[in-house]
C-alpha cells in the first residue's frame, strides 16, 4: 500500500467510526438581501457602475437602434461588429442608416479574420444574459453567435440590458435563471465597467487589454 492509499484509508475508517459523515445543510441566509424594486435596482447598479467609468443610457426596446447609431457617430467609431444572427443584429441590419458606418457581421472563425479584428474593429455589439445591481456588473452568456471576443477585443462595447433581468445579487440571477438545471457554457463573464489595470507605475489606464469604453443601453 503506497502512502496516499494509507492516508485515505484512514479517513475512510475514522469517518466509519464516527458514524458516516454528512456535509453541512448549505446556508444562504448571508446572501440574503431586502426585496428592491425595479426603480432601486436600476439606481444601485447605475451607481454601482459610474465610479468604474460605465457609460450607461435608459431607452426604449423601440428606438434603442436610433440612440446606438447616434452614439457612434458621436465616438467617431468607424464599424461595429454584430451578428446577423442575433435577434438584436436582424433588427439593427433592418434600421441601420449611417452608409459611412459598415455593419461587420463576421461569421467565421476568429483565425481567418485575426489581424482585422485586432486592428481595424472600432466597436461591437451584445446582449446579456441579466445585470447584477449590488455589484454593478453585466452578465454575459457566449455563444457561437456572440463569442467571448466581442467583448473582451474591440475598443468600444455597446451592450443591450433588458430592465427585467436585472437581480439584487448573483445568487438571485443564479436562483431566478435556474443556472444550476441549464447546460452553463464554458465561462459566463461578469463584467464591472470597461477594462483597467494599474500595474504600470500604479498609475490606473483604461483599454490596456479590452474595451476602453463599455456602453450600456437599459432597454424599458
Amino acid at each position: 500500500m503506497n502512502t496516499r492509499d494509507a492516508i485515505l484509508q484512514r479517513l475512510y475508517q475514522g469517518r466509519e467510526q464516527q458514524g458516516g459523515f454528512e456535509p453541512p445543510v448549505s446556508d444562504f441566509g448571508v446572501l440574503q438581501r431586502p426585496h428592491w424594486s425595479k426603480a432601486e435596482k436600476l439606481e444601485r447598479f447605475a451607481r454601482a457602475m459610474g465610479p468604474v467609468h460605465g457609460e450607461i443610457h435608459n431607452t426604449s426596446r423601440n428606438t434603442w437602434h436610433q440612440l446606438l447609431q447616434q452614439l457612434m457617430q458621436e465616438k467617431g467609431l468607424r464599424n461595429l461588429w454584430v451578428n446577423s444572427d442575433t435577434r438584436h443584429g436582424r433588427l439593427l441590419a433592418d434600421h441601420w442608416q449611417l452608409e459611412q458606418i459598415p455593419l461587420l457581421q463576421r461569421t467565421q472563425p476568429i483565425n481567418e479574420w485575426k489581424d482585422e479584428l485586432f486592428n481595424r474593429v472600432d466597436a461591437a455589439l451584445t446582449g446579456s444574459r441579466g445585470a447584477i445591481a449590488e455589484t454593478g456588473s453585466l452578465i454575459l452568456w457566449p455563444t457561437p453567435a456572440e463569442p467571448r471576443a466581442m467583448s473582451l477585443v474591440p475598443p468600444v462595447h455597446f451592450v443591450l440590458l433588458d430592465s427585467n433581468r436585472l437581480y439584487s445579487t448573483l445568487h438571485e440571477a443564479m436562483q431566478q435563471e435556474g443556472w444550476a438545471d441549464k447546460g452553463m457554457p464554458t465561462n459566463a463573464l461578469l463584467i464591472s465597467g470597461p477594462s483597467k489595470t494599474a500595474d504600470i507605475e500604479q498609475t490606473l489606464a483604461y483599454g490596456v487589454h479590452g474595451p476602453r469604453e463599455l456602453v450600456v443601453l437599459i432597454l424599458e
